[in-house]
């Protein structure tokens, strides 16, 4: 089988950050890093879960909606994938911080955290995911390394 482009990065050079992962015609793969590969504790999954059911919300509800297709973990638990069309590093980077700002913030319930929504709506921590993020955006990131 052919090794996929992502177990082609070496992991061992990225940094916390926010990175293009590839480019599928008008579709961007952004590489969100929260933490350092291999270095860094990785995010805690009850966090991961809880990062995505109030970022997706987010990101599916603000004035980009249009443009984003997914937002969801790495199995690694290092980050995320945000997946948008047309969409440029910059402004994936400034959408991605104040999103990331407003789950820091977060003092509502969180969205779809019930049994109806969500197939494992108690394994969610809030204070774990805001303590997550707020480690994410507490050093400068790395916005520039691009492996296609």
């Amino acid at each position: 089988m052919e090794r996929i482009t992502s177990f082609s990065v070496d992991h061992t050079q990225l940094n916390k950050g926010i990175y293009v992962s590839r480019q599928d015609g008008d579709y961007t793969t952004f590489d969100i890093r929260m933490c350092t590969p291999n270095q860094d504790q990785p995010l805690k999954p009850e966090a991961a879960h809880t990062i995505e059911h109030i970022g997706a919300t987010l990101l599916r509800n603000g004035i980009h909606k249009d443009q984003v297709l997914y937002f969801g973990p790495m199995g690694c638990m290092t980050g995320f994938y945000l997946i948008m069309k047309d969409t440029s590093l910059k402004e994936a980077t400034d959408i991605v911080l104040e999103t990331f700002l407003k789950i820091k913030n977060w003092t509502d319930s969180i969205p779809g955290a019930s049994a109806e929504e969500c197939g494992n709506y108690t394994y969610m921590d809030l204070d774990s995911a805001k303590s997550s993020v707020d480690f994410f955006l507490s050093s400068p990131l790395e916005h520039t390394y691009h492996y296609l």
